[in-house]
């Protein structure tokens, strides 16, 4: 059994610990290899305490697994941070089996981050940004449009910031996604994760003349409080962030805003909650995650405060997020009612069994973070795009009915 964990938040972290004891009383004679985030920046503490696990593994090097597994069963106890490879990255995408649903898939451009915002510890997981070569990311996206991908998923710390690392001439974001709309296929590009502080502008023109680009974008602007923006390290205002969501719907009156928004941070009060509250009610963002501030060690804003403090502050903040959720659900309710009636391409991903019904994603739902589709239909089939018209809202997500296949540049 492997435990992938995510070492990023302390919830999270906790979470791995539950998950993976869980297992352990319910299969004790199995084999459990504890991986991901959380094992390769604790493993020598994991190594420790974690005595249960057959194996503490690294996330730097997942080719390396099948190695670990294979020591594990000749009876080693095995503790492997292995570094990246050589490459820098791995050839996921020629797996015989993608982890996700039919007819989507990830294609991350760049890993690590060289943002340095106080709360976050990404930069001390994964390391400052190595952009992955056009070349490699050309042939990825070649190679699953092949495989019959309908839908490519762009990833990354920043899109925004790939190439600064490297020294080719035509090494930035925007050179990149020329050259993948270039890819002859059947297919559409999601961007997800831009920093407010690098979005290019030029984007929303670029977007608007090639609509294999999904009107959709996922910018973090986590604060609208200035002073709490400048200890987080982010260089943005409320002012500014506010023009940008302006400028996006100005030029593409159809996108779609995803955002989150980080509370409970040193210093946050009732007046910086009443600001992002304020926020909110002007930007009318289609979908917002928010979470809690989590004090990681290591990080500048840990500094800032103490266990004491940040557990009483941590408290309000899940008062305060309670207020915003549900706030954001009416929001986002009411911008979802504005599909009602329109005809839109829907990304089949599931059967429910024993239904006449499909599970799908229109271009507003990115994969695994927004609502869904439900389809009322037979004989639909998983992977492929069918033209719907969307009958009503139900909580956050839509139910819609087919009326013909295929991606026609509307979305």
């Amino acid at each position: 059994i492997i435990v992938n964990t995510c070492g990023f938040i302390e919830s999270a972290r906790a979470e791995a610990i539950d998950s993976f004891f869980d297992l352990y009383g319910s299969n004790p004679e199995a084999k459990i290899i504890f991986s991901g985030c959380m094992a390769q920046r604790y493993a020598d503490e994991l190594s420790a305490e974690l005595t249960e696990a057959s194996a503490i593994f690294g996330n730097r090097d997942l080719s390396k697994l099948p190695e670990v597994v294979g020591r594990v069963f000749s009876g080693e106890r095995v503790v492997s941070t292995p570094e990246y490879p050589a490459s820098g990255f791995e050839d996921v995408y020629k797996r015989s089996r993608l982890l996700s649903f039919d007819g989507s898939a990830y294609v991350k451009i760049s890993e690590g981050c060289n943002h340095r915002c106080s709360y976050c510890a990404i930069p001390i997981i994964r390391g400052p940004l190595r952009s992955k070569p056009m070349a490699i990311i050309l042939e990825e996206v070649t190679s699953l449009i092949a495989r019959g991908v309908k839908e490519i998923n762009l990833i990354g710390q920043d899109l925004a910031s790939w190439g600064r690392d490297l020294k080719e001439a035509d090494a930035h974001f925007m050179a990149l996604l020329k050259r993948i709309v270039e890819v002859e296929g059947d297919f559409v590009i999601r961007l997800l994760y831009i920093h407010p502080d690098t979005f290019p502008m030029e984007l929303l023109e670029f977007i608007r003349n090639h609509p294999k680009i999904l009107p959709y974008f996922d910018i973090p602007f986590q604060h609208a409080k200035e002073s709490i923006l400048r200890s987080m390290g982010r260089r943005g205002t409320k002012a500014s962030h506010l023009a940008l969501i302006q400028k996006i719907r100005e030029a593409l009156p159809e996108a779609v805003i995803r955002s989150t928004i980080l509370l409970g941070y040193p210093g946050e009060d009732e007046d910086s909650f009443a600001e992002v509250m304020d926020f909110l009610i002007q930007a009318q963002l289609d979908w917002v995650g928010s979470f809690v501030y989590s004090l990681e060690e290591g990080t500048k804003a840990a500094e800032l405060t103490n266990e004491r403090a940040h557990r009483k502050l941590a408290s309000k903040a899940r008062r305060f997020q309670q207020e915003l959720e549900a706030l954001q659900l009416s929001i986002t309710q009411a911008r979802l009612k504005t599909f009602v009636g329109r005809k839109i391409d829907v990304l089949i991903e599931e059967h429910v069994e024993g239904e006449e019904l499909y599970i799908g994603r229109t271009y507003a739902q990115a994969p695994e973070v927004d609502g869904l589709t439900v389809v009322l239909a037979r004989d639909l089939v998983p992977g492929t795009v069918v033209r719907c018209g969307i009958t009503r809202v139900n909580g956050i997500d839509f139910e819609a009915i087919p009326l013909h296949g295929g991606y026609d540049g509307s979305h």
